[in-house]
């Protein structure tokens, strides 16, 4: 225990680095979290329509969001090589690339209400959701440029300022949110509009604060973080190279997550809501580990980048025995207290009948979250490692082939062919989520990451 504790790529330098990064996935999580229980004690109809308007701005800004955050590869790569200079040249080509999502999610915007028409959700559900979807669409901007330069912190293996600044803004935006949804303090209530007014001025702060911590005069002399400011066309293109398949792929899986949302919803009102309940309990499982995700990304890189696979290969093992521990505490509470969490969420004016419904439905949803779990900790420890490495490609063409054949078309064949009810299309999900830990599982075990890098070494 205490070699696996102390090594290279043990226990000790993955905690380093990915607490803070999972803290700061926490805070996120939290932010959401306190979205939904707002919005749930607010009404059905506005905690019904979030989460298929939040994922919706979610897969389209996903995709800038995959191929931005790649630049924490080359960060760590370049780190690793002993190439300072080259990680503020990095983090440029980052915010150019978050400057044209930025533009791409305001014309989108102006498409709101058309969006949401072909899911088959009520008029005004509808309405909501165009409503929620249109103010995200607004502040992208903050959100993908907060991606980029948050990279100048992770790539190099110094998380801790990304959790500070997230949790700063999850902070400030509980708040916001409790007084811009319900008309508190000097504020109007606002319902829906003002849950997403209260992300999007918490994305606002986050740029804000590191604007400020990443251009100072120190970071400029050590990585040239506002003089390599020029738009390198060798650099971007090398990050479109590597970041597009991170992109897709990115794109791919929460396309995949918004489907099958949106086949929930044309089951009815009562399942849509128990799903968009059981996934936002389930992001407190797979959002903090997103932080291990990226960390274990940052260590291979690093690991690639001095020429030591090894140290990276050992990493990935050490990193899977302490997400496996992480979700065994996390399906213990799915499994055991199931109905203390689901009735944090019961909307204001619900009958008890209904909700009792609700909550029945959601304890059977919750042991569906607990079977995939564990792949769910594979895929994401696995696709890590293989990113980090440059392995993109491959991450981006099995994501491609299980969210259409294993997801999308079963699901779409489940409801609205076989006329199939909310456990099957639950059902495919898991299938779904399953094949890919078994995928990635595969491709790593096969070692041909070991020989690839992204800086042309």
């Amino acid at each position: 225990m205490w070699k696996h504790w102390n090594q290279p790529g043990g226990y000790r330098r993955i905690l380093q680095i990915s607490l803070p990064l999972v803290a700061s996935m926490a805070s996120t999580t939290i932010m959401e979290f306190t979205d939904r229980i707002f919005l749930g004690h607010y009404s059905l109809e506005a905690i019904a329509a979030a989460l298929p308007a939040g994922i919706l701005h979610f897969v389209i800004i996903c995709f800038f969001m995959g191929v931005i955050n790649y630049t924490n590869v080359f960060v760590a790569q370049y780190s690793g090589a002993g190439e300072p200079e080259k990680v503020g040249a990095s983090i440029w080509q980052g915010l150019y690339c978050a400057m044209l999502g930025a533009l791409f999610l305001l014309g989108v915007s102006f498409f709101s209400e058309e969006l949401f028409i072909w899911g088959g959700h009520g008029p005004e559900v509808r309405k909501l959701e165009a409503i929620y979807f249109r103010i995200l669409c607004f502040g992208a901007g903050p959100a993908l440029i907060s991606v980029s330069l948050s990279c100048f912190f992770s790539g190099r293996g110094y998380t801790r300022p990304v959790m500070l600044v997230n949790l700063f803004a999850a902070c400030m935006n509980i708040p916001l949110d409790y007084a811009l949804i319900n008309g508190k303090l000097i504020f109007p209530e606002l319902g829906i509009a003002g849950a997403a007014l209260a992300t999007t001025m918490a994305w606002g702060i986050t740029a804000l604060c590191f604007i400020w911590l990443v251009f100072t005069k120190k970071n400029n002399q050590l990585f040239a973080v506002w003089r390599a400011r020029r738009f390198d066309g060798e650099l971007f293109g090398r990050l479109m190279k590597f970041g597009l398949p991170g992109g897709v792929q990115f794109f791919m899986e929460i396309f995949a997550i918004t489907f099958f949302v949106f086949m929930t919803g044309r089951l009815g009102k009562l399942e849509l809501a128990a799903t968009n309940i059981a996934l936002t309990i389930n992001s407190l499982a797979f959002t903090p580990m997103l932080g291990f995700h990226v960390g274990i990304s940052t260590i291979v890189g690093q690991a690639i980048g001095r020429g030591e696979p090894a140290i990276g290969a050992r990493a990935v093992t050490n990193s899977l025995h302490l997400t496996f521990t992480y979700m065994a505490l996390v399906v213990m509470v799915f499994l055991f207290v199931p109905e203390w969490l689901l009735r944090l969420f019961r909307p204001q004016g619900m009958g008890t009948v209904e909700f009792e419904a609700m909550v029945e439905t959601g304890v059977v949803l919750l042991r569906f979250v607990s079977l995939y779990t564990f792949f769910d900790a594979l895929a994401l420890t696995f696709s890590g490692a293989l990113k980090g490495a440059g392995d993109t490609p491959f991450v981006m063409k099995t994501m491609l082939f299980c969210s259409i054949v294993i997801m999308v078309i079963p699901a779409y064949l489940a409801v609205e062919v076989f006329g199939g009810g909310l456990f099957e299309v639950w059902c495919v999900a898991t299938a779904f989520i399953s094949s890919l830990g078994i995928a990635f599982w595969l491709r790593y075990k096969s070692g041909k990451w070991q020989g690839m890098n992204v800086i042309g070494r």
